[in-house]
C-alpha cells in the first residue's frame, strides 16, 4: 500500500478559545471554502461549543472532532465526556493524549490508550499525540519517547483490529506555543520514525496511517513541513483560531496533495530504527 492512499488530513484544535459569536464568525468564514478545501478538514472545538458546530458544519465537508474524552463509557464521572455523547454530536474525530493533557492533567500513556479504545467502540477515530519536551529531546531519548507513546496506544489498537482507525499526531512539546518549529528534516525524521514504529504491527497500517505535524505550523512554514514524505498533514493550534491562516495551512496542503496524487504514486521514505 502506497502513500497514495494517505489523503491530507488539517485539524484546527482551539483549545480553551472562543465565544458563540467568534465561533460563528470563525466557522462561517471556513465554511464558506468548504466545497473547495481540496483536503480533509477538522475543526475540534471546545465541549460547549459542538452543537452550535455541530448544526453549521452540517452543510459543509468540514468533519467535527472533539478535544478529549474520558477513558470511561459512563458512570458517576463528574465534568467527563464520553466518547458515546461525542457521537451523538456527529463527531467524527477526538484529540487524544494532547502535551497538555499528559502535562497540566497527568495522563499517562495508559491512560490514553484506554481513552482511543473507548473512541473507536463509539466509532470515533482517535488521533493521538505523541512527542517529546525539550529536556528529552536534549538528553537524546527522543526516539524512545516516540517508540513507548506510539507503542502503547498501537498495542491496545491492534488488539482489537484497531489500528486503521488512528491517526497520529506528531507534537514535539519544545516547539508548541514557543514560536519555535522543528525544522523540516527533524520533523521528518520522527514521523518516518514512527511509521516505522507502526510497521511493528501492520506493514498495511504503517504505510496507511496519517501522521501529522503538530509543532507551531503556520502558513509560512506549512508547505515546506507538509511536502515532506512522511507529514500527511497538520494540528493546528493558534492559527486555527484565524480562519485567514487556517485557509493558507489548508491551500497549501490541499495544493500539494494535487501535486503528489499526479506525480507520486508512493511518497513513504525509508527509515532504519536505532
Amino acid at each position: 500500500m502506497g502513500a497514495e492512499l494517505r489523503r491530507k488530513l488539517v485539524v484546527g484544535n482551539w483549545k480553551m478559545n472562543g465565544s458563540r459569536q467568534t465561533v460563528r464568525a470563525l466557522l462561517g468564514a471556513v465554511g464558506a471554502r468548504s466545497k473547495t478545501l481540496g483536503c480533509e478538514v477538522v475543526v475540534c472545538p471546545p465541549f460547549v461549543y459542538l452543537d452550535l458546530c455541530d448544526v453549521v458544519l452540517s452543510a459543509t465537508d468540514i468533519a467535527l472532532g472533539a478535544q478529549d474524552i474520558s477513558e470511561h463509557a459512563s458512570g458517576a464521572r463528574t465534568g467527563d465526556v464520553s466518547a458515546t455523547m461525542l457521537a451523538d454530536f456527529h463527531c467524527r474525530y477526538v484529540l487524544l493524549g494532547h502535551s497538555e493533557r499528559r502535562t497540566c492533567h497527568g495522563e499517562c500513556d495508559d491512560t490514553v490508550a484506554r481513552k482511543a479504545l473507548q473512541a473507536v467502540a463509539a466509532g470515533l477515530s482517535p488521533i493521538v499525540c505523541v512527542g517529546e519536551t525539550r529536556e528529552e529531546r536534549q538528553t537524546g531519548r527522543t526516539y524512545e519517547v516516540l517508540s513507548r507513546q506510539t507503542g502503547v496506544v498501537a498495542d491496545a489498537l491492534a488488539d482489537g483490529g484497531h489500528l486503521m482507525s488512528l491517526t497520529v499526531a506528531y507534537e514535539p512539546v519544545w516547539a508548541i506555543g514557543s514560536g519555535v518549529t522543528a525544522t523540516a528534516s527533524v520533523a521528518q525524521d520522527a514521523h518516518a520514525f514512527i511509521r516505522q514504529c507502526l510497521a511493528r504491527y501492520s506493514a498495511t497500517a504503517s504505510q496507511r496511517v496519517r501522521i501529522l505535524y503538530g509543532g507551531s505550523m503556520k502558513p509560512d512554514n506549512a508547505a515546506e513541513l507538509l511536502a515532506m514524505p512522511d507529514i500527511d498533514g497538520g494540528l493546528i493550534g493558534g492559527a486555527s483560531l484565524d480562519a485567514q491562516q487556517f485557509l493558507s495551512i489548508v491551500d497549501a496542503a490541499a495544493g500539494l496533495e494535487a501535486v503528489q496524487q499526479e506525480t507520486e504514486p508512493s511518497r513513504t521514505s525509508s527509515f532504519t530504527l536505532p
